[in-house]
């Protein structure tokens, strides 16, 4: 890395993208295994495709090699402290009350705003970071309502729902063009 790039600032700056929570799920040896994480995005249409990325020396890492399947389950807003227990930095005697059920691609954590059963296509090399790609192959909706759990600024955060002024149309003179290409996910 170059000496001119701080860690610290460089995590400050991406830490102002707001980001979804999930946790990560897995069964192995007839054990569910989980870990947080919001290093999360969607990657294919077709074939459906997810990745998540997860720390090399985690033993999450070790378990993803070994799993069929998983499951990411994506937390609403107030599944902080489950958050929290995945992450490690639970710090309570025990644990928050959760439960995982069996689902296609991995257990499901009962509760969760939704969740996507994968199994594992394949796994890359992402520096300190393992980037594990998963085909999807079951979706749940959780019951209403849905709200998730942000992250932003190294801080959790809830959605604000109240109604905003929009931003103002006109921006004056200074403008550029911009051209605006095919959305492949907008099927209308």
């Amino acid at each position: 890395m170059s000496e001119s790039i701080d860690p610290k600032k460089f995590r400050q700056t991406v830490g102002q993208f707001a980001t979804g929570v999930a946790v990560i799920a897995a069964e192995v040896n007839k054990e569910v295994h989980g870990m947080t994480a919001n290093a999360f995005t969607s990657l294919s249409l077709n074939p459906m495709l997810v990745l998540f990325c997860v720390d090399k020396r985690a033993k999450m890492s070790e378990f993803m090699q070994l799993a069929n399947g998983f499951s990411i389950n994506f937390l609403r807003d107030d599944q902080q402290a489950l958050s929290t227990y995945f992450a490690g930095g639970w710090k309570k005697p025990n644990a928050p009350p959760f439960r995982f059920v069996p689902w296609d691609g991995g257990p499901r954590l009962e509760g969760c705003a939704s969740a996507l059963g994968c199994r594992l296509h394949s796994v890359a090399d992402g520096g300190d970071h393992s980037i594990i790609i998963g085909e999807v192959i079951a979706f749940h909706l959780g019951i209403e309502p849905r709200d998730p759990l942000v992250f932003h600024s190294g801080m959790y955060r809830k959605l604000d729902k109240r109604e905003k002024e929009p931003a103002p149309p006109d921006f004056g003179e200074a403008r550029t063009d911009v051209s605006v290409f095919l959305d492949p996910w907008d099927q209308t």
